[in-house]
């Protein structure tokens, strides 16, 4: 009634989906199912309904294709260059969520025809999707220098070197592991457990667990948890 003068367009949001397997970063993609660019792959995504936020129709995106909930979702940038979709003015609010591949409901995969691509197999995204990745993955780096971020791509529990290979990940550099290990054994923020992973090595390594209490009292004090200069 009041703004029938005002020019018209659709909001949508566009998930950035990033999980950790096999010493690598990787992004969840499914292939588009419906003009424009059908065939094409893409990041996950849909439009805002009327009743919804725009965090809960992200929520709801991710929960429909991943099964998942409660996990770390966190809102990026608005992305709205006028030809970014041929069919219509879509301004497209980016988010981007951290999940451990474990925790996925593999059966899903099918159902969706999503797949998990490393960076370097990543193949061409549609609109301005490889743009919206490049943002998350800088603000990934950015943020694991405040917050112990990567713990939640990781299983409960986990080897130093499984630690060290997301850090790597993320970072995408190589990390040298004994002042890796003194960094972030000095936190403070890990418990080793009284079990080994046997399939390392014929000794095993420790396992540790992530102590979330820790990190809040440090995070509350200001605390550093930069590990990319090591």
């Amino acid at each position: 009634m009041f703004y029938t003068s005002k020019d018209s367009f659709h909001l949508a949001v566009d998930c950035v989906i990033l999980g950790f397997a096999e010493d690598s970063l990787k992004l969840l993609l499914y292939k588009r199912d419906f003009e424009p660019e059908k065939g094409k792959w893409s990041l996950l995504g849909g439009f805002l309904k009327r009743e919804e936020t725009l965090d809960e129709a992200a929520y709801r995106v991710l929960a429909r294709i991943t099964g998942l909930r409660n996990i770390f979702m966190e809102q990026l940038s608005a992305f709205s260059k006028l030809d970014r979709d041929p069919a219509a003015r879509v301004v497209s609010m980016g988010y981007y969520s951290l999940i451990n591949i474990n925790d996925y409901d593999s059966a899903m995969l099918k159902q969706y025809g999503v797949e998990w691509y490393a960076f370097d197999e990543m193949p061409d995204l549609i609109f301005d999707h490889d743009e919206i990745v490049e943002k998350s993955l800088k603000r990934l780096k950015r943020k694991a220098k405040t917050q112990p971020i990567g713990f939640e791509l990781l299983p409960e529990n986990f080897t130093i070197t499984q630690l060290r290979n997301l850090y790597e990940a993320i970072y995408q550099r190589k990390l040298e592991p004994a002042n890796f290990r003194r960094k972030f054994m000095s936190m403070g923020l890990l418990d080793r457990l009284p079990i080994k992973d046997m399939n390392s090595s014929r000794k095993g390594a420790f396992l540790y667990a992530f102590n979330k209490e820790k990190y809040e009292v440090l995070s509350s004090l200001g605390y550093s948890f930069d590990v990319s200069r090591i």
